[in-house]
């Protein structure tokens, strides 16, 4: 199994699986953090940057964006995959032009994701001539010019597409998508729209905002926690020490997950004695192992049996006062749920009557419950709905707009959620596109543009000629990879903003430009003087980030810089928005950002407290809710579920504990005993012995997808090892990027258009079987 190229970096056959582990991060976590900082960064570096990592006077993390306790920070506030996040982009490695030309376009396309990770910072603008082999220098006046040229060309601006990742800043969002409407189109992709973007439409629909309503003291005054779909231990570690405070004041916790995962069994805080020589801190009190796509089935029965309590107590189950001032649709919702039947619902799970029972009576008994969840529920066929049957729950119990209660979607990369605050989506409110038009005298366009899945559409099929990332693995992070591959190929130019080199690089348009950028850890420094920028955590609180290291090349520019040198270059130096001011200080970006985005008043001031400020929540500040009916709306949803057709599994993809969502850090899984490689795939006993395969056999796996006009399409790839897991019977589990091509591009949410990488029906081939 070893991947085929020159000098070839991974050798699955050196791939060894031992024993999952019962608890996450301990002194392991420690050293590996370590071991990884200084191999990347050497030693005064490693001290320099995560000394600093998540304070007050230092830098947010380029990870995760889960928030910071207010008023209470450790020494070492951070965790494991920030730290290697943080080596990875404050690396000494570097990739010049000596580099592009000693290695081809195709050479490079031949190694792995995580080889190309691995070379280096960018440190040179670059382009990829039509026909040529090589990338080659490129000077950034040179640069400019061939994009704005080519962005001009085009019959109507939305031939372009513009991409972000979630790693910008608010400051550079802002920017970007003032240019992009500037320049005359909407089609603003991101990354929310590949996540979270389920949790979105659902909560706008059900409360009036897309945001969750909690705060971190919200977790540790809760006495319930669901926690739904999500990995802690892997994907927000720093949140098991929120958990942990939790328990210590008594909430209990309830895991709904179809792995065992090691954060929500056990978490060893490293930083106090008894994570060191202790056993450390139980997490769940109950799992509920359930299987792929049955969430909303038990969500809806739990439903049923809050009703049947109430109903055997009238009025101390469900709060009419609440649902009778601030709720619409209750009747309905009403009776969808009284008329779900349980033994359907205990088919869909896979759970007991007892777990169904016992979860019921936490729930009636809870004074204060939060939901918690993430992309395990946003990524089925029927995510949004299943998010308002979580809803649904708080909702009838009055859990909504009181301490210690409400939802809580954990969302993924750093500023993902400032983005979408700042103006980055496709579909932005005519309000706020009216406040930008009168603060810069531009006339944004009304059309709504394309997400992700619709850009990649419009791509493949001729609409669109340019594609522009800012940040991210555009082509790792979305799915059907051979699709989005071909789309890419028919563009006339792709452009990257980019820190580190990705296989994003290597599958272009005719023509390609990398734009090399500065980290959330360099020093960035303009006309005025030493910059500041902004984030948003998960939790609606912004606040600074003071990058302080010397950038590894003398030829990065700032994202901000970039946006507003390209803006001159495209819209013209007598353009009314002030592009050159606004590179020269910040403030007047923060400025502007005050007058047009809601919640930001006085932004300036505000930002610079010392943990900076919370942008406003109705239904948790006032229990007032912008929706349609000006109340919490209740859905009435149809159930569904996902049943494994027979000879078949359920795959989900998901992260190794050794990555942060497309960036690969390492070749091991700790936390699921797998050393050495990535092309896995996790099965159950019971499903290895229906098919005849032992554990350690190789295997294709192929998806098999019903398209559009009936005929059965199939996606496959190729020499995964099967490792028999803890997983539900008819359920598997495997890596993505590795399976992001299995991944159908039409196979998508209801309503949010997020592709559904939980609910993947696969067959499983021996190799060597055809």
């Amino acid at each position: 199994m070893t991947r085929k190229g020159p000098d070839s970096d991974i050798d699955e056959s050196r791939l060894e699986v031992t024993h999952s582990k019962d608890h996450a991060a301990g002194v392991p976590a420690v050293l590996v953090s370590l071991q990884r900082a200084v191999e990347q960064m050497g030693t005064m570096r490693t001290a320099k940057t995560l000394t600093r990592l998540n304070q007050r006077h230092g830098f947010d993390c380029p990870g995760c964006a889960w928030p910071e306790t207010p008023g209470h920070r450790k020494p070492a506030e951070f965790c494991e995959n920030g730290a290697k996040a943080v080596a990875e982009e404050a690396t000494l490695r570097t990739v010049t032009p000596e580099f592009f030309a000693a290695h081809s376009v195709a050479e490079l396309a031949d190694r792995t994701d995580y080889w190309l990770g691995q070379q280096g910072r960018l440190t040179h603008p670059m382009v990829l001539r039509e026909g040529a082999t090589h990338y080659s220098p490129i000077g950034w006046g040179e640069a400019y010019r061939l994009i704005a040229d080519e962005l001009r060309s085009l019959t109507t601006p939305d031939e372009a597409v513009f991409y972000t990742s979630g790693r910008t800043s608010n400051e550079t969002a802002f920017l970007y998508q003032l240019m992009i409407r500037s320049f005359g189109t909407n089609n603003l992709p991101d990354c929310s729209n590949m996540c979270h973007e389920s949790s979105g439409s659902a909560l706008s629909e059900s409360i009036g905002i897309g945001k969750g309503s909690v705060t971190v003291p919200d977790l540790e005054f809760a006495d319930l926690i669901l926690i739904a779909g999500q990995n802690p231990g892997t994907n927000h570690p720093r949140m098991l020490s929120t958990l942990e405070a939790a328990k210590g004041n008594g909430a209990k916790i309830i895991a709904i997950n179809p792995l065992p995962e090691a954060g929500l069994l056990r978490f060893k805080d490293p930083q106090k004695v008894g994570g060191v020589i202790g056993r450390g801190v139980d997490i769940a009190d109950e799992f509920l192992q359930i299987r792929l796509g049955g969430d909303m089935a038990l969500f809806q029965g739990l439903g049923r049996l809050l009703f049947e309590a109430d109903d055997a107590a009238p009025g101390t189950v469900v709060d009419r006062d609440f649902v009778e001032q601030h709720c619409a649709g209750f009747d309905d919702y009403e009776r969808q749920v009284r008329g779900v039947d349980l033994d359907t619902v205990l088919e869909a799970t896979g759970l007991t009557m007892t777990q169904l029972v016992d979860t019921a009576a936490a729930l009636v008994r809870s004074e204060r419950t939060i939901a918690c969840w993430a992309m395990g529920l946003t990524q089925q066929a029927h995510g949004v709905a299943t998010i308002q049957e979580i809803t649904n729950l708080l909702l009838m119990r009055g859990m909504m707009g009181k301490p210690g209660a409400g939802v809580c979607p954990v969302r993924g990369h750093s500023n993902v959620q400032g983005d979408r605050t700042m103006g980055i989506w496709e579909k932005m409110p005519d309000h706020f596109l009216d406040a930008l038009d009168r603060e810069f005298s531009i006339t944004s366009p009304r059309t709504h543009g394309w997400d992700t899945v619709d850009a990649i559409r419009g791509m493949r099929d001729g609409k669109a000629r340019v594609f522009m990332a800012m940040g991210g693995n555009f082509l790792r992070a979305t799915p059907d990879t051979e699709a989005t591959e071909d789309a890419l190929r028919r563009c006339s130019l792709t452009v990257q903003v980019s820190t580190k080199l990705n296989r994003s690089h290597v599958v272009t348009g005719r023509t390609a430009v990398i734009l090399p950028t500065l980290g959330r850890t360099d020093k960035d420094v303009q006309a005025s003087g030493k910059q500041l920028v902004s984030v948003e955590d998960s939790m609606s609180m912004v606040h600074l980030s003071r990058g302080n290291l010397t950038p590894v090349s003398e030829h990065l520019r700032s994202e901000v810089a970039i946006v507003c040198d390209l803006a001159q270059e495209l819209l013209g130096r007598d353009h009314s928005v002030p592009w050159a001011a606004f590179t020269a200080d910040y403030d007047r970006i923060r400025d502007s950002i005050s007058r047009v985005v809601p919640g930001c008043e006085n932004y300036n001031e505000r930002v610079r407290q010392p943990d900076g400020f919370q942008l406003p929540h109705p239904p948790r500040d006032r229990r007032e809710f912008p929706t349609h009916t000006g109340k919490a709306n209740f859905a009435a949803n149809p159930l569904q579920w996902v049943p494994t057709p027979p000879g078949r599994l359920i795959l989900q993809t998901l992260r190794s504990h050794d990555q942060y969502n497309t960036t690969i850090y390492g070749l091991d899984d700790r936390y699921r005993g797998v050393k050495g490689g990535r092309r896995v795939i996790f099965v159950s006993a019971a499903d290895l012995a229906e098919q005849g395969l032992t554990d350690g056999a190789a295997v294709d796996i192929v998806s098999e997808w019903t398209g559009a006009d009936g005929s059965l399409e199939e996606r496959r790839v190729t020499d995964f090892r099967v490792v028999e897991y803890d997983t539900p019977r008819g359920n598997a589990a495997a890596y993505y990027p590795e399976t992001n091509p299995l991944v159908p591009l039409d196979h998508v949410a209801a309503k949010s258009n997020t592709p559904v990488s939980k609910a993947v029906v696969v067959r499983l081939e021996p190799v060597g079987s055809n």
